[in-house]
Formats: structure tokens, C-alpha cells, sequence
């Protein structure tokens, strides 16, 4: 069993997994090293390249690294629900998203960690100050700019990185915002929870990472998931206009003659 990490209690760190056979091992052998208070769960959706089998050996070699094993390919977003429930139903006190291909640098974990500490919800964040990225395109670094402001004006949320993967929650956040009705997959399924967390009140906060593209296999990024991201926001953004607007025009409507307040 894990011990607790101070401030926070038991952690475990969800690694979602698709044809990731060349980086898993390198990925929990670093978690292991960078923070070796907390657990691993690889959730690996049935990988052809038999990712499962090599996460199935650690496994059988730590007994800090744990395997989900689905039953097929279904979403970033899919993974991280199941990871979730996983830690839920074994007691631990909160979770973190990383990815497999080293862009998140286990080495910056304890980050995240200890501000959580003082929090509910913590950012890994590219883009506050002390932020950034190693070996992106011009266009990777416009498209995630130009997401993380359009979230922003969007939805109202002052977050500058709120489309990250690299992030820590403390479960009763998971509890609270319902995570079993979110749909969305890929950067919107990280708006979405973030989103979420902000409107019911919990302290969300960023602490500066470096994220490093991956060097081993290939981006799951694609265009449907970046279309996806654009479309759920500008729908969330004009649902949350419009509740706002019936709120207040409910509040300013003077009561009838048979109402209260005559």
C-alpha cells in the first residue's frame, strides 16, 4: 500500500494508455523515483502493441503500479473515469492525470502535490509564469494559446491553462462535479472538469510546468478532438449567458398581486 504525501494522503496517478509498449515503463519507473510515496494505474485500452502485458509485468514486479485493463479503445476521457472510480472504490485520497509519453515530467509531480496541499484542484500549467514547452511546432503553440483564451472568453473561467492534462484533484472535487455525466474526450474533457470544479466552488490552482513534446511514438492529437473542444465550449458558454441572464431577470421581476412581496 502507498503511504500518505503530506498535506494530501493517499495518491494515485491515473496513465492512460494506447500503444504506449516503448513508454510505460520508462513512465512509472520515473514516477516511482520522482515521488515514491504514491501508486500507479496504467488503464490501458487494450493496446495491440502489448502495452497491457508490459504494465502487467511491472505490476507483478511493484506492488505501487496497478493495471486496468478495458476492453478496447474509447477516449482519453473514458480512461480517466474509470482511473477515477478505480481510486474511488480503494479509498485514496486524490488523483492525477499524466500522460504516458513523457510530456509530463513525473520529476515535476511533487509540484502539483504539495500545492495541493493548499487546494482543491491544481494545474500543471504551460502558460503562467515560470511555464513552458520544449520542441513544439509554431502551430501547436498558436493552437493551444488560442484555445486556452477562447476557454477563457468563452466560459469565464480565469484559468490560463485550463485545456492541460498534467493536474492533481483531491476526490471529493471528482465526487462533487459528477465526473460519471462527462462525454467529452481530449482537451474539452480537461475544460469540462476544470470547468466544472471552478463553477461549484472549489480552489483551483496553476503551478508552472515545462511540457516536452513526445520523442517516442506518435501524437494522439487530431482535428475531430481539437473541432470537439471548439464546438462543447461555445455550447457550454452560451448555455452558462443564458442561465446567467434568467437568473438575473428573475431576480429583478417585481412580484405579482397574489405573489409574496405585494
Amino acid at each position: 500500500m502507498s503511504e500518505e504525501y503530506p498535506g494530501v494522503g493517499r495518491v494515485l496517478v491515473v496513465v492512460p494508455t494506447y500503444n504506449e509498449a516503448e513508454n510505460v515503463r520508462l513512465i512509472t519507473g520515473r514516477v516511482r523515483v520522482a515521488t515514491p510515496q504514491v501508486d500507479v494505474l496504467v488503464a490501458d485500452d487494450n493496446s495491440p502493441d502489448g502495452t497491457g502485458r508490459v504494465a502487467d509485468e511491472l505490476a507483478a514486479a511493484d506492488p505501487q503500479i496497478h493495471v486496468l485493463h478495458r476492453p478496447g479503445k474509447e477516449g482519453l476521457g473514458a480512461a480517466y473515469v474509470a482511473g477515477f472510480a478505480w481510486a474511488r472504490e480503494r479509498g485514496y485520497d486524490a488523483v492525477v492525470e499524466m500522460d504516458a509519453d513523457g510530456s509530463h515530467a513525473p520529476e515535476q509531480l511533487p509540484r502539483l502535490l504539495d500545492a495541493l496541499a493548499d487546494a482543491d484542484v491544481v494545474l500543471g500549467s504551460r502558460w503562467v509564469r515560470g511555464g513552458s514547452v520544449v520542441n513544439w511546432p509554431l502551430h501547436r503553440l498558436i493552437l493551444s494559446r488560442g484555445g486556452n483564451l477562447y476557454t477563457r472568453l468563452m466560459l469565464g473561467v480565469p484559468l490560463h491553462d485550463a485545456t492541460g492534462g498534467y493536474r492533481a484533484y483531491r476526490m471529493p472535487v471528482l465526487d462533487k462535479i459528477d465526473i460519471s455525466s462527462v462525454a467529452s474526450q481530449g482537451y474539452c474533457f480537461q475544460v469540462d472538469l476544470a470547468w466544472r470544479a471552478w463553477r461549484a466552488g472549489f480552489r483551483v490552482v496553476e503551478v508552472p510546468i515545462t511540457f516536452k513534446e513526445r520523442e517516442i511514438g506518435a501524437s494522439k492529437m487530431s482535428s475531430s478532438i481539437v473541432g470537439e473542444a471548439l464546438w462543447r465550449v461555445a455550447v457550454w458558454g452560451m448555455k452558462a449567458r443564458r442561465e446567467s441572464l434568467t437568473r438575473r431577470l428573475s431576480g429583478s421581476r417585481r412580484p405579482g398581486p397574489d405573489e409574496p412581496g405585494r
